[in-house]
């Protein structure tokens, strides 16, 4: 999908969920995307992994957030100007949703990879319209749901009712079909009943009487229109083809060489035809009837074997009815095929099969349906690979005007669009370097401050609000211990740095929020606490298996003289947010002084707890030992405690 489908739910959210839901719905869905280019593509799971992101992010149904994703995509195209695209197909709702898949088919020019639906009314009446809608996508029946209801609302000024008559193949939460057995993905089908007021519709559009000056119009040969379209069809109740344009009988010839073109008339339209658009619908009567506001594709098919008569058919007569203009439809392939079989045949090798774009025609007096159609064709350059020449193009419209218009802006547009791609891959290079830079600033900015407490300050509070007080939690303190000295100071200082970095390395590894946090490092001190930033009611616990690990990883060093003094205490702090240029977490208080107490009066490779935080451990079973009554400045003597193992370990 195209991103300006993600842009319009970004917007959105942000609007009515605020920012941190928001990235908190990206954090969800693994998204690495801060911002959403228009014209780039991006997965087709995203809408429904952002709406299951945010349904459990805030409580409500996947599929009220699918709707509200529909409805915003309506509000943001509004600001390119495709509402007043809508606006111009019809003044009325149906008339829309007739042209629906048109305006898709126009959409092409700008978004050439997009991957549109297919949706056609089926039935109309005074209380509304039943529609069909056709995807490849599972999941996104809600979405259309949301678009719907927001178009009727904020363009036509009208309320509407829609429920589910039937579905097929619509996975919920999913983004393609399911796969069928024969290959390839099954057609999502969803036929919705819209329940409006359409009685306006209904009245100036198909109840509509004839003008009395059109009843009086005399029979019209049906050769007038097949000169008129000479590439038209015209079809019976069996999809039978009755009459042929005389340049569509040339170009049949030109892709099946040494055969009659009499072989056409009385043939199934599908053994020479393929419908390409609309999509997922199947060639007969009653659906082509219902569509005849739609455009249709239909490709000739190159080598086609029909199994037609050799011989000539009879004219097919149609009796004449007394009612509004009369067609009479006659064989135009009796006189055609005498001037074209005596053509030189051109081969079909190299040939592009002719793709016809038009619509069908209901006439009510033949009982048939007329393909009023001309050839899809761009430029001069397709024109010649499909064998024809602008004289054989319909003389009306702008069939030729558009062959002459593609040949002269052909290579401009090619260049624009050089230029557009080479520029949207250069947005897309700078746009990874900014998720890049922006996960290198992420990391570095939690390596100073709390994940937690950068939320915030990102979310406006000011520096100074971030300054808390916690009941209690555990301060630990790590002394790496050096025995080896010499007598060449640069050489001394740089063993004590590979040390300290490969000490502190293995510390970092075994802090885990938001069981421990890593306060900071000054000189060879190392410092952590539990319970903050983020509150821990198992602080002591925690922390006393990070001490454990923190000793037997020195000893997996294995650095000679290398060893470490451990002391940790509990009790409640103050923490907060300290300085501008370079700001760091720091944490006030006695608990904090007794800490570093702990560690500085203890042994190398032992672990120190006060009392306190032993009377917790051992409740705990962890394996202590009593050491005695140490001496701490400012607090006098306090009892401590060497902490030899877990509790497993004494088992």
């Amino acid at each position: 999908m195209y991103g300006m489908l993600l842009e319009s739910v970004q917007h959105f959210v942000q609007l009515e969920y605020g920012e941190f839901v928001w990235r908190q719905a990206l954090l969800t869905t693994g998204c690495k995307n801060t911002v959403f280019n228009t014209h780039q593509l991006y997965p087709d799971s995203l809408i429904p992994d952002l709406a299951a992101a945010l349904s459990a992010i805030t409580g409500k149904p996947i599929d009220e957030f699918m709707i509200f994703f529909g409805r915003c995509f309506v509000r943001f195209f509004s600001n390119f100007g495709y509402d007043e695209l809508i606006k111009a197909t019809g003044r009325y709702f149906c008339d829309f949703l007739h042209s629906v898949d048109n305006i898709h088919l126009q959409m092409r020019f700008t978004y050439r990879k997009m991957k549109s639906p297919s949706m056609q009314l089926t039935e109309v009446d005074e209380r509304g319209a039943v529609l069909v809608y056709r995807s490849t996508r599972s999941g996104f029946s809600k979405y259309l749901r949301g678009q719907l209801l927001e178009i009727a609302k904020q363009l036509y000024g009208m309320d509407v009712s829609i429920k589910v008559l039937e579905s097929q193949n619509d996975n919920p939460g999913g983004t393609s079909g399911p796969i069928s057995i024969q290959g390839g993905l099954k057609t999502v089908i969803v036929k919705y009943r819209l329940d409006f007021d359409n009685r306006d519709y209904m009245e100036r559009r198909v109840h509509i009487k004839a003008h009395p000056s059109q009843l009086q119009l005399p029979t019209v040969d049906s050769m007038v229109l097949l000169n008129l379209f000479p590439f038209a069809l015209i079809l019976n109740e069996e999809m039978k083809i009755t009459a042929v344009g005389e340049k569509l009988i040339e170009s049949w010839m030109l892709n099946n060489a040494n055969r009659s073109p009499i072989e056409l008339i009385g043939a199934k339209v599908t053994e020479h035809f393929k419908l390409r658009r609309p999509s997922g619908i199947t060639f007969t009567w009653e659906n082509i009837k219902n569509l005849q506001t739609v455009l249709f594709e239909i490709q000739l098919l190159k080598g086609s074997s029909a199994k037609g008569s050799k011989e000539p058919p009879k004219a097919i007569e149609l009796p004449s009815q007394e009612s509004s203009s009369q067609v009479v439809a006659k064989n135009p392939v009796d006189d055609a095929s005498k001037q074209l079989t005596s053509m030189p045949r051109r081969g079909s090798q190299g040939l592009r099969s002719i793709l016809l774009k038009g619509e069908m025609r209901y006439i009510k007096d033949i009982n048939s349906l007329v393909f009023l159609c001309s050839p899809l064709i761009q430029n001069l350059e397709e024109l010649r690979e499909m064998g024809l020449y602008l004289n054989d193009l319909n003389p009306h419209g702008l069939s030729r005007e558009m062959v002459f218009q593609g040949f002269q802006h052909y290579s401009r547009l090619d260049l624009m669009c050089e230029r557009a791609e080479q520029r949207t891959e250069e947005l897309e290079t700078s746009l990874v370097l900014a998720d890049s830079w922006k996960r290198q600033g992420d990391e570095l900015l939690y390596s100073m401050i709390p994940r937690s407490i950068a939320e915030r300050l990102r979310e406006g509070q000011n520096p100074h609000d971030t300054c808390q007080t916690f009941e209690e939690v555990t301060v630990l303190f790590a002394e790496v211990q050096e025995t080896i000295t010499g007598d060449d100071s640069i050489k001394y200082a740089m063993t004590t740095v590979n040390t300290l970095n490969a000490a502190f390395s293995a510390f970092d590894e075994l802090i885990q929020s938001p069981m421990a946090y890593k306060v900071e490092t000054v000189g060879k001190v190392y410092m952590a606490v539990s319970g903050a930033p983020d509150i821990n009611p198992f602080h002591a616990q925690h922390m006393a298996d990070l001490a454990l690990e923190m000793l037997k990883s020195i000893r997996e060093l294995n650095l000679p003289g290398v060893g470490v003094k451990i002391g940790f205490h509990s009790g409640s702090i103050v923490a907060g947010i300290v300085g501008l240029k370079v700001p760091r977490y720091c944490l006030f208080g006695d608990t904090v002084n007794t800490a570093s107490r702990m560690e500085s009066s203890g042994e190398t490779d032992r672990i120190q707890v006060s009392g306190y935080t032993a009377e917790k451990l051992k409740k705990l079973h962890y394996a202590l030992t009593y050491r005695g009554k140490v001496a701490v400045k400012g607090k006098g003597e306090m009892e401590t405690f060497w902490l030899e193992g877990t509790p497993e370990s004494k088992q």
